[in-house]
């Protein structure tokens, strides 16, 4: 929109580089261009303001696919006035010139000539296409014949209008259809998710069993190796057995042999002995067989006098003392007892 100021009947209008301001006084044209700034009087100005930037639009319809469905299509449309005298001679850009303020609504014009136009071009391609086909490949076959229906289009040209570029948004069935169709999609991920959590549980169930498998291994190993070790402990007994009977057999034999030795040690010593006892007794046998009774009688007192326990007192009755003394006064009968 021009920004107009009033000065004492006069009108100061400055439009934006982006907008083209076509100016006739008094039916002919004063200024042309864009981004102009001029003073002119109300009463004999003609203004026209046509934008040239580009510009978006926006749409959406509904169009039937091939077999009967519903669908949304949602696309946008960048155009461009290039001849904005052609677009001031076909549409109306007049502006007020107190406001600045478009009369008419030319851009409303435009955005339903190309809506109509690309909308006639969309439904002519999806009334052709299944539904399946129209979600996968629609959207660019849809864009590609909006744009050459757009670009084949004569109204647009005449109008000063140029085609900049043609987007396809999107094409969206209806939601009980979308819903529909999702299904089958789902139900397959689902699946895909089932099987790959089956698959994982197999896997689990797969190394629990090796696991198993290994333990149990291990454990028979172990047991072997315990028996093994049980062998061995019982060898090792044994042999420890063995060896000590035939180390006590030779501590046996040993200990045998020695008390043999010192049994026939003690024997010998017992025969020299007995010899040596039996020599002496015959020596002093024959010792004594050459000595005199009365001196034998005299050593065997002495003899017995040394063995006697101590006497502190002795009582001789008359009767001992009598027979001591006849026996003492007999010595021929005492020899002869002797002898």
């Amino acid at each position: 929109m021009a920004d107009i100021t009033r000065r004492f009947g006069w009108r100061h209008v400055r439009s934006a580089p982006t907008a083209h301001i076509r100016h006739h006084k008094r039916g002919r044209l004063a200024h042309d261009g864009p981004g102009a700034s001029f003073w002119f009087r109300p009463l004999t100005a003609a203004l026209s303001e046509v934008p040239v930037d580009d510009r978006e639009l926006a749409m959406a319809f509904h169009a039937r696919t091939a077999d009967f469905q519903d669908v949304t299509v949602q696309a946008t449309v960048t155009y461009r006035i290039s001849d904005p005298a052609e677009a001031a001679a076909r549409l109306d850009f007049s502006v007020h010139p107190d406001t600045g303020v478009w009369r008419g609504a030319p851009l409303e014009q435009i955005a339903t000539l190309l809506t109509e136009t690309a909308q006639q071009h969309t439904l002519d391609v999806l009334a052709r296409t299944p539904l399946a086909a129209a979600l996968v490949d629609g959207v660019s076959a849809v864009r590609e014949r909006v744009a050459a229906g757009l670009a084949a289009e004569p109204r647009l040209p005449a109008t000063g209008i140029d085609l900049v570029a043609v987007r396809v948004v999107a094409i969206r069935p209806e939601a009980e259809v979308e819903r529909a169709l999702r299904t089958p999609a789902r139900e397959q991920i689902q699946q895909e998710a089932d099987r790959s959590v089956y698959e994982r549980r197999a896997v689990a169930v797969e190394r629990e069993r090796a696991i198993a498998e290994n333990e149990l291994a291990s454990r028979i190993e172990l047991a072997r190796r315990e028996e093994q070790l049980v062998d061995q402990r019982g060898t090792n007994a044994r042999r420890e057995a063995e060896e000590k009977s035939a180390a006590d057999g030779v501590r046996t034999e040993a200990e045998a042999s020695r008390t043999v030795r010192l049994a026939a040690a003690e024997a010998e010593a017992a025969r020299s002995t007995g010899a040596a006892r039996a020599e002496a007794q015959a020596a002093w046998l024959r010792a004594h067989g050459d000595v005199d009774p009365r001196t034998l009688h005299a050593l065997a007192a002495t003899r017995l006098a040394e063995n006697l326990p101590r006497i502190d007192s002795l009582t001789l009755s008359p009767d001992v003392l009598t027979g001591l003394l006849a026996r003492l006064g007999r010595p021929e009968a005492g020899t002869e007892a002797v002898e």
